[in-house]
């Protein structure tokens, strides 16, 4: 019975170690129309997310996205979901993702705006010197986001990480900028910045 076990073993080590070959040989060189499918499944097929907590990335600055993308490929921004998308991109895929989403026109999420917390945003928004780096109709810049049109939820939760501690690889500044904002003062900001 040893001597079977001893003679099956290699076969089956070397039928998982061609699979896994073949498997990364298929990622590594899947096409870039497919990568962007795999994106839209839950950015949105026009790059305008309809998922709760999930980021558009139509119209953002394509050196926000390949940066964000080198940042979780390198594992320095650590997002689990993210992981088996990004960990073998290469160079010239992180440029060409970067690319398509930029191209992309950003459109309203369909979260609703309360007009009175766009007010207060704006207020806020001003005091807090927002456009200063996302430019004044918060469209966004070279490593800054565009917050424009970008969804609420998304924005709030995103808000409150940089208030509570700095994530990896993120711009200190911001955490700076909403240091010491209530819960309230960021759903204000968030609808101010999904609106325009």
């Amino acid at each position: 019975m040893l001597a079977i076990s001893n003679w099956w073993r290699p076969s089956v080590l070397g039928l998982a170690a061609a699979i896994f070959c073949i498997g990364a040989a298929f990622a590594q060189s899947m096409p870039l129309a497919e990568r962007i499918q795999l994106c839209g499944a839950c950015h949105g097929e026009d790059g305008n997310s309809r998922m709760e907590n999930i980021p558009s990335l139509a119209g953002q600055p394509e050196f926000f996205v390949l940066n964000q993308l080198l940042l979780m490929r390198e594992g320095v921004r650590r997002i689990e979901v993210m992981t088996p998308f990004v960990k073998d991109l290469k160079d010239e895929e992180l440029d060409a993702l970067s690319n398509h989403f930029a191209k992309l026109p950003p459109k309203p999420s369909g979260e609703p705006i309360d007009p009175s917390l766009v007010q207060r945003g704006a207020e806020l928004a001003a005091a807090r010197r927002c456009g200063s780096c996302h430019l004044p109709t918060l469209v966004g810049q070279d490593q800054m986001p565009r917050l424009a049109k970008q969804r609420i939820d998304y924005l709030i939760v995103t808000m409150k990480s940089y208030r509570g501690s700095p994530r990896p690889g993120a711009d200190t500044a911001m955490s700076a900028a909403v240091a010491g904002a209530s819960d309230a003062d960021l759903t204000a900001l968030a609808h101010y910045a999904a609106s325009r």
